[in-house]
């Protein structure tokens, strides 16, 4: 039986900001039991909810010295979904209703985090035989392996794997700060360690000591080796691009499953999708007020509103999107600037745009299921969910060709008769416009076409059980089986 314990910040169901959260909820539970016991630690947040943090049993506890203090470190844990997961518990850390806030409090939280995490093993009598960490939250981990965790019998051999979902957010700070957080000795402070361009930098130092690293798709792997897309790092990204790898998240398909989602109005799935799919678009047309034609070429975006998801291109070409022959349905939140232009463009086309400025689980599900295509024109794009969900859903996907979207999205040949969506390269507002307008030609005046890309996209199978397989592969290639 090989040990695995994952290290995080955040997790489904306990506390989500982003798709790290699913990444760590989800994957545990699909490796095969008979081989690997995965294990998941977090922090104790105050602002996990009440009904799942009143299932947490008390473990053990112990003091630690931290920044010159005596800390308290308290270690509960819970089964969920057949895996075991540990919280570190502090309220002086762990406080408060949100799990980020204050960018200087974050670093020195985390860095206690990852400290305690280690220190807490040998307590609950739990030998990873990897830990596998994610994003700067936990970037000190691999360093501490290599340095004060290095001697003595129970962390012997330990390996550690970094996976990075964003390369964007890297826990930045002055030298000193990070070095009195960290509470490494100033030799780790050197620019082939943990600073970087003068600062201090925590994922770095997950870079740089892991034993491997993974990002969340094949294509991100390589672009963090660019300038463009390497935030910096991609010099470090090429030096370690032998211990490299990119794994394509999954989704949970319990979850996302047209044949059984409670929240849409009309269940589906792929081989009657002809005759039931069209009944989710009528019953969301008539719930937001647009005119009710189940002919009608629906466009749908589920998605945090900022400049990294191409909204900056759809903003340029809206007009031209919003056509007679066209329906556009916007939900998420995000910065105010594309929040008013939906909202302007939903009051200026009232009967084919409807802009949802909130976020909502089930409505979510509703969009994935009714509509026609579903528009991605990521600037850059680690891996993405949504695309997953829509193939999944037999939504249309039209991506721009980067990270995830790119490995998952094949774009459709008339002539070979292949693909699962649309896509376009450049970064171009017009490029995304053609794509669009070619999609609405096949749905249009090729209506066969169109259902045989649905077929193909609704056969790929993006569940975790084949992510899973491949960090399999990884562990027991570092463990050395």
């Amino acid at each position: 039986m090989k040990n695995i314990l994952f290290v995080a910040s955040e997790a489904v169901p306990f506390v989500k900001t982003g798709g790290l959260a699913d990444v760590v909820g989800s994957l545990p539970g699909y490796f095969d039991k008979k081989y690997f016991d995965c294990r998941v630690m977090l922090p104790k947040y105050m602002c996990i909810p009440w009904e799942l943090r009143e299932r947490l049993e008390y473990v053990s506890h112990f003091y630690m010295d931290y920044l010159g203090q005596s800390r308290y470190v308290g270690i509960l844990k819970t089964e969920y979904e057949n895996v075991t997961y540990y919280f570190i518990d502090n309220e002086g850390y762990f406080s408060g209703d949100r799990p980020y806030g204050n960018w200087l409090y974050d670093l020195e939280k985390f860095s206690f985090f990852s400290l305690a995490a280690l220190s807490a093993l040998p307590v609950i009598g739990f030998k990873p035989d990897v830990v596998h960490c994610h994003d700067w939250q936990t970037g000190l981990i691999p360093v501490y392996l290599k340095d004060r965790f290095r001697e003595g019998e129970f962390f012997r051999n330990m390996k550690s794997v970094f996976t990075i979902h964003n390369l964007k957010f890297q826990g930045v700070w002055d030298v000193d700060t990070i070095k009195r957080f960290s509470t490494l000795p100033g030799y780790y402070f050197t620019e082939d360690k943990l600073e970087s361009y003068k600062n201090g930098n925590m994922l770095k130092g997950g870079v740089v000591y892991a034993d491997a690293i993974t990002t969340v798709s094949d294509t991100y792997a390589k672009e963090i080796q660019t300038e463009f897309f390497g935030e910096g790092l991609d010099g470090l990204m090429r030096a370690r691009s032998n211990s490299l790898r990119g794994i394509v998240n999954g989704i949970d398909y319990r979850e996302f499953n047209p044949e059984t989602d409670g929240y849409i109005y009309q269940k589906y799935d792929a081989k009657n999708f002809r005759k039931e799919k069209y009944k989710n678009k009528t019953g969301l047309q008539t719930d937001l007020g647009l005119e009710v034609d189940e002919g009608r070429f629906m466009l749908g975006i589920v998605s945090r509103l900022t400049n990294q998801k191409g909204l900056d291109l759809v903003r340029c070409v809206i007009d031209e999107i919003c056509q007679e022959d066209t329906q556009l349905v916007v939900l998420g939140t995000g910065d105010e600037e594309y929040e008013n232009m939906f909202r302007h463009y939903d009051w200026k086309y009232c009967n084919r745009v409807s802009a949802q400025i909130y976020y909502s689980e089930a409505m979510s599900h509703k969009v994935y299921a009714a509509c026609d295509a579903f528009l991605m024109p990521s600037l850059f794009e680690p891996c993405g969910l949504s695309q997953l969900i829509s193939l999944r859903y037999g939504t249309v996907p039209i991506v721009r060709e980067t990270g995830g979207l790119k490995d998952t999205v094949e774009p459709y040949n008339e002539y070979e008769n292949k693909g699962t969506g649309f896509s376009f390269c450049n970064y171009n507002a017009h490029e995304m416009l053609d794509s669009i307008r070619y999609a609405k030609y096949i749905f249009y005046n090729r209506k066969r076409e169109w259902n045989k890309i649905i077929d193909r996209g609704m056969a790929k199978d993006y569940s975790w059980t084949s992510s899973a397989l491949k960090y399999q592969e990884l562990y027991d290639w570092l463990i050395g089986y």
